[in-house]
């Protein structure tokens, strides 16, 4: 499932550049995380970079967008142009 940023968000900058796929962006007033970009890091690395970084440990999975990790890999090789 992606995760999601909650508005214990601090605005400390250090998630967006740890995330892999582009999928954390500055919001109207915190970050937030594109669900269609999030693959919780799955293909890339074995945790959340940006959960890893958090200072405040704003950044749960989102229940809205649940997804298995075989679904997040497809997600995954769909946005680095692999075919499936």
């Amino acid at each position: 499932m992606a995760l999601i940023i909650t508005d214990e968000c601090i605005n400390c900058d250090v998630c967006e550049p740890e995330c892999p796929n582009g999928a954390i962006t500055q919001g109207d007033e915190i970050y937030v995380i594109d669900p269609d970009l999030c693959t919780e890091c799955v293909g890339h690395y074995e945790t959340s970079q940006c959960v890893d970084v958090c200072p405040v440990d704003c950044i749960p999975k989102d229940p809205s967008h649940e997804e298995t990790e075989d679904q997040l890999m497809a997600k995954y090789k769909k946005l680095m142009g692999e075919t499936a």
